[in-house]
């Protein structure tokens, strides 16, 4: 099944897919089993379920289904699960239960709205004796969804996120239900900073002459998930930096008053200086196709892969030991040099047309580049679960971000030395960087982000020097950072988008950019995708059913090089070359075949070599495969 992003964080759900025969039964006894076993050790705890709603409509209709099916038809079939749910954990002695209804924050249709109100109207009685607490998080909730929230039946308190919904609370001072407990979540759950205590304490102040004090919960903005647990065990944390964050094993609401100062440098000033100006390549994209292809010497339906390579237990053990000292610089460079050169044989062997070096050296795409930028700290434990068992230790953006030295051009130009073949250069994007750190809260995201392109500027126009002629910029995690209100896109995606042209606008027209983005649902930003003016963007798409692709079937015009991922990376499974060919020529039906790459969905690291070679042995035999019958119909 499709895995994505949930909502605008880095966290990830497994997508379930429905059809209108789908049987529901009571499978797992999860939400019980948890309440009783807390229970036993004296722990009164609060069972939270996805509201059954949200889980219809973050759903997604199974293969061959009519695409005019609505699943919230399926709500009656839902319904009697969860009754049997919520009798088992009142017969378990719970008081209270949460309904997580994050969609509530979204732009929804009537009829949407209308389906909660019949959800809860028919629990109301199964609910009847317990607290019920519906909450809601990321955004402010539209005015119409704020009337059917409050009006819900069965319900006894609701909870909002006045960190990223600021708007909500002036909803809440026109109308809130009157006995109804208000969780008021002024404690940033996405961050690490300290509370600031003054502003949420004013906040709560106004709240309490709506509510009262009794019915007034102080709460956080969202679930805890999205941040990291605890700095007791930072040890390595710079002092001044600790002390701007959360202090011990437990989250002090308003008994900390310490708060982050002034965290500025020479990089504001730059960019500042950016806004208004519109870093355009020197020519268009239509225009600058051809050039670098030439210079490369590359066939249509050109392969390459994302970036990364299998990184072994071996390969872990040299970094691990050089970080601790256990072993020279001399012999740290030597095992990346030989791991680099390993990655370009195998490339060479399958004859992959533009290569990289497989990233040996690096930890996370993130994590690589903040530990050589100025402004940026790092924690030791401060693990955040992504999906599954995987889990990401974001950096901390604390102070203004420059680049003191070159990051990548060492070991770009040492793997292209080792090759006549073109070698990618690989960076992060200024985006993907600002949407995978806990920012800095004392000034806007995107004046950090405008800080940040410009020290990946730098290291282009560095690369492009060292005799690289593709860099790779990824924006893996644009996408995810696209506000969840429709009339906050515009502002976002504008200076997402500039953020990116800016690394890039110095370049020669020969050099090629590429970047590469993960997930699936881009056809809503599609127009902003092309305007970032990459030469050749290579894009996830396997795994969501080619999903992509239905958006230049419906006429949108790509210019560009393209790279829709022909196979998934997420799974060890091996597609055959028949599979990848279906594929290319699926492609081939909405692209032209001079803009067509041939990629894997995404990077590599955490597959296994005996998993990669075959797999790119048959994309690469399909491409081949492709290009004969190609050059045998003309």
């Amino acid at each position: 099944m499709e895995m994505t992003k949930w909502f605008d964080t880095n966290y990830h759900y497994i997508v379930p897919e429905l059809d209108p025969d789908v049987k529901f039964s009571y499978a797992s006894h999860k939400a019980v089993n948890e309440y009783k076993e807390a229970k036993a050790l004296g722990v009164e705890t609060v069972p939270v379920l996805v509201g059954l709603v949200s889980y219809l409509l973050l759903s997604k209709l199974a293969k061959g289904v009519d695409k005019s099916f609505d699943l919230l038809f399926l709500l009656p079939k839902t319904l009697p699960i969860y009754k049997e749910v919520i009798e088992e954990l009142k017969g378990a002695g719970a008081t209270w239960i949460q309904f997580d209804e994050p969609l509530f924050v979204m732009d929804l249709e009537g009829h949407k709205l209308q389906a909660f109100s019949a959800a809860y109207a028919e629990l109301e009685s199964t609910l009847s004796g317990l607290n019920v607490l519906v909450e809601t998080y990321f955004a402010d909730v539209p005015a119409e969804a704020y009337k059917t929230l409050t009006s819900l039946k069965g319900v006894t308190a609701f909870g909002f996120d006045l960190i990223r919904g600021t708007k909500t609370i002036d909803l809440i001072k026109s109308s809130f239900p009157q006995g109804k407990y208000l969780f008021a979540g002024v404690v940033d759950g996405r961050n690490i900073w300290a509370n600031d205590v003054a502003a949420p304490l004013i906040t709560l102040q106004s709240l309490e002459g709506i509510v009262g004090k009794d019915k007034l919960v102080v709460s956080t903005s969202c679930s805890l998930l999205h941040t990291a647990v605890d700095l007791v065990n930072e040890t390595k944390l710079d002092a001044e930096i600790k002390s701007w964050g959360l202090v011990g094993p437990y989250y002090y609401f308003f008994n900390n008053p310490v708060y982050p100062g002034p965290r500025r440098g020479g990089s504001r000033l730059a960019a500042a200086a950016l806004k208004g100006s519109d870093h355009l390549r020197a020519t268009e994209v239509s225009t600058r196709l051809d050039a670098p292809q030439k210079k490369l010497n590359l066939p249509i339906l050109p392969t390459t892969t994302i970036g990364s390579f299998p990184q072994t237990v071996e390969l872990r053990r040299v970094r691990r030991e050089y970080k601790a000292t256990k072993i020279s610089e001399e012999d740290y460079v030597k095992a990346i040099k030989e791991e680099i050169k390993k990655v370009v044989d195998i490339q060479e062997d399958l004859d992959i047309d533009v290569l990289v070096h497989g990233e040996p050296e690096r930890n996370d795409m993130v994590e690589y580049f903040g530990e050589q930028l100025s402004g940026f700290a790092f924690t030791a434990n401060g693990w955040v679960q992504s999906y599954g068992s995987r889990c990401v230790k974001p950096p901390i953006i604390y102070g203004d971000v420059s680049r003191p030295k070159p990051m990548t051009v060492f070991w770009s130009s040492t793997a292209q030395s080792m090759t006549k073949r073109p070698m990618k250069g690989m960076l992060t994007g200024p985006v993907t960087i600002l949407n995978w750190s806990f920012v800095r809260n004392d000034q806007p995201r995107h004046e950090t982000c405008y800080q940040i392109a410009l020290a990946i500027k730098d290291e282009v126009e560095d690369l492009e020097k060292g005799g690289i002629g593709v860099i790779q910029i990824d924006e893996a995690a644009l996408r995810e950072g696209l506000p969840l209100r429709k009339a906050e896109h515009s502002f976002y995606l504008d200076w997402a988008v500039h953020s990116f042209k800016i690394t890039n606008c110095g370049v020669q027209d020969s050099t090629q950019i590429h970047t590469h983005m993960c997930c699936s649902n881009f056809n809503d930003i599609i127009h902003s995708i092309i305007d970032m003016d990459a030469d050749v963007i290579t894009i996830e798409n396997s795994r969501s059913d080619e999903k992509l692709l239905s958006v230049f079937r419906e006429g949108v015009k790509y210019g560009a090089g393209i790279g829709p991922g022909v196979y998934d990376i997420h799974s060890p499974r091996i597609p055959s070359t028949d599979e990848i060919a279906d594929r290319i020529n699926k492609m081939l039906a909405v692209l032209e075949q001079n803009i067509l790459w041939v990629n894997p969905d995404c990077g590599l690291k955490t597959r296994k070599y005996t998993e990669v070679k075959p797999a790119l042995k048959n994309m690469v035999h399909a491409a081949k495969l492709i290009r004969s019958q190609l050059a045998s119909a003309k």
